[in-house]
């Protein structure tokens, strides 16, 4: 998301706004989050962007990644669908995925070192 329609989304002007994008970068933001951790450890994993079986080897390292489990697979749906046309996400999807994925940021960032 550019910076001319992140602020727009944050003050809530709807026009222009690109939901379908917040939420697949969100999605992208959680997968390059666990991916690093996994980098970071020297653990070798597949070029997917599927976020559970992402999570599934980040929780055999540590198990507290479970937590973030349903979070996850909120995001998860939003890694190819998303982007095809006639598929449509709402302003308040938008919002959670953002949401979720500042968690997700918080969560995994408290974790590499």
């Amino acid at each position: 998301m550019d910076r001319k329609s992140r602020r727009r989304f944050s003050d809530g002007d709807a026009r222009g706004a690109n939901w379908e994008a917040a939420c697949f970068h969100s999605q992208q933001c959680a997968e390059k989050y666990l991916k690093a951790f996994l980098q970071e450890r020297g653990i070798k994993f597949e070029k997917i962007h599927n976020l559970i079986r992402l999570l599934q080897q980040c929780s055999q390292v540590d198990g507290t990644f479970e937590l973030i489990r349903v979070h996850l697979e909120t995001l998860n749906t939003y890694a190819v669908d998303i982007r095809y046309p006639r598929v449509i996400a709402t302003k308040e999807e938008a919002r959670d995925a953002l949401k979720t994925v500042k968690d997700i940021r918080a969560f995994i960032r408290a974790k590499l070192k």
